[in-house]
């Protein structure tokens, strides 16, 4: 990954996953600043609420501190409300058809743009600032799609 420029996303279904992290962080294979998606709901993950977003959160500030930035990713009816809670918390979300079918209760959304749309009103509505790709790539250290071969 080093060699080509690759930064890895790193799906963290459960504290453990935290825990596993650590050890390719200590291995030397993943470099900071980490990308740590939080995911919650999912079959296997750990059950969507406030309280377990907070744990985990609270274990990887623990684990990393200031070396990583996270991402909510929470499925179906969670998607908007645990997001919004990650975004209050310092971090990023991530929302789309993938993981939530419906805009509100009983309607379904028409694309991943409606999903976007939606959580961009909510994140500027509460005063916090949407980041576009230029700025996403740097905080992230990604090398940008002009740098790649495909």
């Amino acid at each position: 990954m080093e060699e080509c420029g690759t930064k890895p996303e790193l799906e963290c279904y459960d504290v453990g996953h935290l825990y596993n992290t650590v050890y390719w962080v200590d291995q030397g294979v993943i470099k900071p600043p980490f990308w740590i998606q939080l995911i919650l709901g999912i079959h296997g993950a750990i059950l969507p609420s406030v309280d377990n977003l907070i744990f985990m959160k609270n274990t990887a500030d623990k684990l990393f501190g200031d070396d990583y930035i996270f991402s909510v990713l929470a499925v179906g009816r969670h998607e908007i409300n645990l997001g919004t809670v990650g975004v209050i918390m310092g971090g990023s979300v991530r929302v789309g058809l993938e993981d939530n079918l419906y805009l509100a209760k009983g309607e379904l959304a028409k694309s991943n743009a409606d999903l976007v749309a939606k959580m961009r009103r909510i994140i500027t509505e509460l005063g916090f600032d949407v980041a576009g790709p230029d700025e996403a790539r740097q905080m992230l250290g990604l090398k940008g799609k002009d740098q790649t071969s495909f």
